[in-house]
């Protein structure tokens, strides 16, 4: 029981650490930081379903759903950090547009 609550409080404080990472990645001022962890989610992802052993009597059509279905589990994390991106590079760039038109008038 002890050894769950150790590696729970370590998953979810290793969770928090990249969602913070993201999060300062995707308010630097260049937008390729902010990319790098989704790229990294995206290219574990792609690796879900090659690991998937083909059925003996071959491919079918509910082999394939089910690669489809495990890419899309597996590339949530993918998602979340996207969202991550997006959300904050919306803000900087609302931020940005005030600052052009609060120059233009003081012009």
């Amino acid at each position: 029981m002890q050894r769950v609550l150790i590696v729970l409080i370590f998953s979810l404080v290793l969770l928090a650490g990249v969602i913070l990472l993201q999060i300062y990645l995707s308010k630097r001022e260049s937008k390729w930081p902010g990319l790098v962890l989704p790229i990294i989610a995206f290219l574990f992802g792609l690796l879900y379903p090659l690991n998937m052993i083909a059925p003996s009597e071959g491919v079918n059509v509910g082999f394939i759903f089910q690669m489809i279905l495990v890419w899309l589990l597996g590339n949530i994390p993918t998602f979340v950090l996207l969202a991550i991106y997006f959300a904050c590079r919306g803000k900087q760039r609302r931020n940005k547009q005030l600052d052009k038109m609060n120059i233009q008038d003081l012009n």
